[in-house]
């Protein structure tokens, strides 16, 4: 097995784990019980990082799934009628804010590559009564939408998780249209760590050992095309380690 399917596969069983664990009030996602973030994780992932009236105005299996590191729609200013595309949707918080927000002349996809979170999700987007949301099922390295697709990408700790990020960046690019927008929250490293320093302070499924630095995740999306990237610490998830609000944007077509 190469080390993108060994990866992929680590993290699959991390969160199908995790989809299970939702009626057991339990976690095996991100800084869950038995990793060792260095500091206390209900501080710095899971859905105590959104406000109560968002909590309680969603079902509680979807607060109960999240695992992010952020609040992305918090973040992203999405409109009315908007398309968004949340990047490893899991349980669907996000999805279902984001619907929210653009309204039933907008629409929110979810892109997951878990069977049992897109279960999850679709039961609850049902319970919210949302139906301008479709759940996809793929990885965020090959997004099965067309060119041009959506408005704004949005994502909660999920694009660390990748082994191939250049094809994210490159893939998220492509989907988004002409003035499109790219906010998520991730994990991000302070550029003196070295590789092996960020694995030292957890696993990759645990969304630590393949966090990029802020240099390398504002590299990366120039690369693809970005323009206008920003990244911005909120709060501290490891030792150097940092969950962060990055932003870009597609240039306008000429």
């Amino acid at each position: 097995m190469s080390q993108l399917n060994e990866v992929q596969e680590e993290v699959r069983a991390r969160y199908a784990s995790a989809a299970r664990a939702v009626t057991a009030n339990t976690s095996s996602g991100c800084c869950s019980s038995g990793s060792s973030c260095g500091v206390d994780d209900s501080q710095v992932f899971g859905s105590g990082l959104y406000e109560p009236a968002e909590r309680d105005a969603l079902p509680g299996e979807a607060v109960s799934a999240s695992l992010g590191c952020g609040n992305p729609v918090a973040v992203a200013d999405l409109h009315e009628g908007e398309t968004v595309l949340d990047l490893g949707s899991g349980g669907g918080i996000d999805v279902l804010l984001s619907a929210r927000r653009v309204g039933l002349a907008g629409k929110a996809y979810g892109l997951d590559m878990t069977d049992e979170m897109l279960d999850l999700a679709k039961a609850n987007a049902a319970k919210a009564g949302a139906t301008n949301v479709e759940f996809l099922k793929g990885t965020i390295e090959t997004i099965p939408l067309p060119d041009a697709t959506v408005d704004v990408i949005i994502s909660n700790c999920v694009i660390n998780l990748s082994i191939d990020k250049p094809a994210v960046f490159a893939e998220t690019f492509r989907v988004l249209k002409p003035g499109g927008r790219f906010g998520v929250s991730d994990v991000v490293s302070e550029d003196h760590l070295t590789s092996a320093e960020r694995a030292e302070r957890g696993d990759y499924a645990g969304c630590i050992a393949g966090a990029l630095s802020m240099a390398e995740y504002r590299a990366g999306l120039a690369a693809a095309g970005f323009t206008d990237i920003a990244v911005t610490p909120t709060h501290q998830v490891a030792d150097g380690m940092h969950s962060a609000i990055i932003r870009a944007a597609k240039p306008p077509a000429e």
